[in-house]
């Protein structure tokens, strides 16, 4: 039976999506960047929010809806500081949000750059013969998982492929060519690594 050696991956996308506007300023389709910064405007006791988009051009701005027309007593305290103070965190959850964005503009330029922290959870890799990663992302990715796998564990992504169809490589939960699909957030890969010439330069890169 193989000995697993437990990996978590936290992947975190490195650059922010950029959606695709009509810029009235250039006269055509360009991608706009997150500036940043918040505005927040008070009329009475209505409160809107905007994350402040730019073009990458000519500057021109576009405002991507965070509240609209909010009366200021259903709105936290500590929220509508975090949008007055321009809060990063704050800012980068509405920043990466690629799904929110593409239903609000419909289309966006993603990037398949991202961070990765690998933390060693169980086992050791001088016993080990099988690895099993748990994928935690912060963010969506366009990046494939056999991309990611291959980049991250210094094999060809036919490697991958043949591992896959001879049973020694099993994605959770299982579906119609996961590899060949974005990372997703709560996937488990195993591999089973017995045999393999370069099984202890695999676990080393698996493990950071």
């Amino acid at each position: 039976m193989p000995q697993y050696l437990r990996i978590r991956w936290a992947i975190a996308p490195a650059i922010a999506p950029r959606p695709l506007i009509n810029c009235n300023r250039c006269g055509g389709v360009r991608p706009y960047r997150c500036s940043s910064k918040f505005r927040v405007n008070a009329n009475g006791k209505r409160i809107d929010a905007w994350l402040i988009y730019r073009c990458a051009d000519c500057d021109n701005s576009w405002n991507f809806t965070i509240l609209e027309r909010r009366n200021r007593y259903d709105i936290e305290p500590a929220l509508l500081a975090a949008l007055e103070g321009n809060d990063p965190a704050l800012i980068h959850h509405h920043a990466f949000d690629a799904v929110a964005l593409r239903n609000r503009i419909g289309r966006i330029e993603e990037f398949a750059d991202v961070a990765i922290r690998k933390e060693l959870l169980d086992g050791s890799p001088e016993s080990a013969t099988a690895l099993r990663l748990e994928l935690r992302l912060d963010a969506a990715t366009p990046l494939r998982l056999d991309r990611l796998l291959a980049g991250e564990l210094g094999v060809s992504r036919s490697r991958l492929q043949g591992w896959e169809e001879q049973k020694r490589l099993v994605i959770e939960p299982g579906n119609t060519k996961a590899l060949r699909k974005p990372a997703r957030n709560s996937t488990a890969v195993r591999i089973d690594l017995t045999g393999e010439a370069d099984r202890d330069a695999i676990l080393s890169a698996a493990s950071g």
